[in-house]
């Protein structure tokens, strides 16, 4: 989670419609199945960490980004979580990815840099902005190198290495204003900027009831279209690896 959209929303992100949103369709995703060892990469301020770790959904979490100063790093620590700018092993039994690996120009590359690591049985959830056609200066100022369809988030994740498991677009309720601010976007010629900003919190409340109302009935079954795309995938069990090669 890239922390130049995190500031973009003015004070808690964690309070944001779209923070809260998206972290109820995170934990939609994983379940309720217990994750003992969580490893958040390109964490940011580690928003969705905290709130799998203060619904008692993880007990520990690492986040990881090169990005950390040192300051964030020292003054950001508790007994449940840490922040590093990298890690040597991995160990945790779940992994997120969330929009990350739109900012790399090598994503299968980052992708298996974790999973090589990880154990099989390993799950790792990623998100990512969807549809190349509703690129706009939203991505451009956080210095994205492209957006996914579905179809291309799982060949990207199956050349990582990972087996999909559950892939889903969320934000589907958003898409048709999505797509016509882009086109008059690129009519206008507007300035490099993030779209996220602080909202009122009638505007806030509105946002997130709505958001949930998608999450319990279509969700589930979103394979259409949506502004964030997402997959659940795991690492193989060896003997499913030989198998497979």
């Amino acid at each position: 989670m890239d922390l130049k959209e995190e500031k973009a929303v003015g004070g808690d992100p964690s309070a944001h419609w779209y923070y809260i949103s998206k972290g109820r369709a995170i934990k939609s995703l994983l379940g309720r199945v217990p994750i003992s060892a969580l490893l958040d990469v390109g964490a940011g301020s580690g928003v969705f960490s905290k709130m799998l770790l203060e619904e008692g959904r993880a007990e520990r979490a690492v986040c990881v980004d090169p990005g950390y100063e040192d300051e964030f790093i020292g003054r950001r620590r508790a007994d449940n979580i840490a922040f590093v700018r990298s890690v040597d092993t991995v160990s945790a039994d779940t992994i997120l990815m969330i929009d990350v690996i739109e900012h790399v120009d090598d994503d299968v590359r980052l992708i298996r840099e974790y999973a090589d690591r990880a154990a099989p049985g390993t799950r790792v959830l990623i998100s990512v902005p969807a549809f190349q056609f509703l690129w706009s200066s939203h991505d451009e100022f956080l210095e994205h190198r492209r957006r996914y369809t579905l179809t291309g988030l799982r060949q990207t994740v199956e050349r990582a290495g990972l087996e999909p498991q559950d892939m889903r677009y969320f934000f589907g309720l958003l898409f048709p204003a999505a797509a016509a601010s882009r086109m008059i976007e690129n009519r206008d010629g507007e300035a490099k900027a993030s779209k996220l900003k602080p909202a009122p919190s009638w505007l806030n409340a509105s946002l997130v009831a709505v958001h949930d109302i998608e999450r319990l009935a279509l969700f589930p079954f979103n394979r259409l279209a949506g502004v964030t795309a997402f997959c659940l995938a795991t690492k193989p069990r060896v003997a499913q690896a030989k198998v497979a090669a």
